[in-house]
Parts: C-alpha cells; sequence; structure tokens
C-alpha cells in the first residue's frame, strides 16, 4: 500500500493513500464509496462572504503568529504561506481549515 505519512511536530497526523486504496478501504469498511462528482460539486459551490485569504497577514498579525509559525502550524511552507497571504495563491480545503482553526475564522473551515 502506498501510504504518504504527514507530520506535524514529529508526531504522524494524516495518512494520505491512493485513490483506488481508499476506495478499496471503505468496502472492506462496508462503506459506500466515495463519489468523484459529488466532492467536485461541492468544491465548485460558490463561497459565503468571508474574509479574503489576502488579509491572512492581517489576521495573523493581530494574533501576534509569526509567519514561520503559521506556516508550521498549518503545514505549508513560509513561501507558499506568502503566495496565499499575497494573493497569488488559493489554499485548499485541507490548508484553509488549517487557517481557519489558527486564526480564528469559522467560515473558512466549512465545507466548500
Amino acid at each position: 500500500m502506498g501510504i504518504q505519512v504527514i507530520s506535524r511536530d514529529g508526531q504522524p497526523e494524516y495518512a494520505v493513500v491512493p485513490w483506488e486504496q481508499y476506495q478499496a478501504l471503505l468496502k472492506a469498511a462496508g462503506q459506500a464509496p466515495a463519489e468523484v462528482a459529488e466532492e467536485a460539486a461541492h468544491q465548485s459551490a460558490p463561497a459565503p462572504s468571508l474574509p479574503a485569504f489576502s488579509e491572512v497577514a492581517q489576521l495573523r498579525q493581530a494574533k501576534g503568529i509569526a509567519p514561520e509559525q503559521l506556516a508550521r502550524n498549518v503545514g505549508v511552507s513560509p513561501a507558499y504561506l506568502a503566495m496565499i497571504e499575497s494573493g497569488e495563491r488559493q489554499p485548499d480545503a485541507a490548508i484553509r481549515r488549517a487557517l481557519a482553526w489558527h486564526l480564528g475564522v469559522a467560515g473558512w473551515s466549512e465545507p466548500s
């Protein structure tokens, strides 16, 4: 099984598996296979009115968090966080959830 383990502070936090293996795990657990079309529909839904991700820098500064610390907590590089803060990149759902948790923006953690 091709599993990628993502750690934070030296502790395993996430396990990433190939889609086919994920489907097999769901089947073995007696759950229905995940639908790709359903996930795509959720990802393309319009977002509610929330602070722009380009406001991450202001939110981070207001909480007194250094960019390197937030990047480490969220699980991205400081360079990628800078791209999010400048509006050059839009974070994926996992990064949005982590940013929401660390910056206290509840709406960002909602499913897209």
